[in-house]
């Protein structure tokens, strides 16, 4: 088991590092040599950052249900690089935006139709800004001053994960996407429900509350 958990701390380092790799170069990449980035590596980055971002939701609640398998908990302490991978890769493209055109792009954040609901807008920006925060949030120092409050805030993962999909199937027909949602959702009731006591009760715990 050693060995285990120092294998998931260097896949954490890995995940951080080649975060830290994009959010340093990626924005710039996009912003002044586009050509360089087709619709194909687009899809590629986005998918990734779904598929991470799928595994960040899904890993606590299938620990929570599946715990009888003892390989499955020390994989929640991954969420984090995970999660800062899949942030990374959406937030490099805020930040693409705003290298391309500034004035234009922070202009456009104080018009109606930014956050209208037309083309679903509004999930899709406020998925974005739920990523930025919880990118800027991900680290020690945020959790020291934010106290109790940083628990709170990490629930914007939820408005990440729900709203982003919500957008992509909508848009662009992702069915795969779909199956994310289904999975994490029935999971996580699965995990509510086993924390509460509501679900693998054994005869003998029945028996005692009875």
């Amino acid at each position: 088991m050693k060995t285990y958990f120092t294998f998931i701390k260097f896949t954490q380092e890995i995940f951080l590092a080649v975060s830290i790799l994009m959010l340093a170069t990626l924005p710039s990449a996009v912003a002044l040599n586009p050509q360089w980035f087709s619709d194909t590596m687009y899809l590629w980055l986005y998918g990734a950052a779904h598929f991470a971002l799928f595994l960040v939701m899904l890993i606590r609640p299938l620990a929570d249900v599946l715990q009888g398998v003892t390989w499955l908990r020390p994989l929640v302490i991954l969420r984090k690089g995970i999660g800062v991978f899949s942030a990374s890769i959406i937030v490099s493209f805020i930040i693409a935006k705003v290298i391309t055109n500034p004035s234009g792009y922070i202009g456009s954040l104080a018009t109606i139709e930014y956050w209208s609901f037309n083309q679903l807008a509004l999930f899709a920006h406020l998925a974005d800004i739920s990523a930025l925060l919880l990118l800027i949030t991900s680290n020690n120092l945020s959790k020291r001053l934010l106290g109790k409050n940083w628990k709170s805030l990490q629930r914007l993962s939820y408005v990440y994960f729900y709203y982003s999909a919500l957008y992509v199937v909508a848009m662009f027909n992702e069915t795969m996407v779909i199956w994310y949602v289904v999975i994490v959702t029935l999971f996580t009731i699965l995990a509510w429900l086993r924390n509460h006591g509501h679900l693998f009760t054994s005869n003998t715990n029945k028996t005692k509350t009875t």
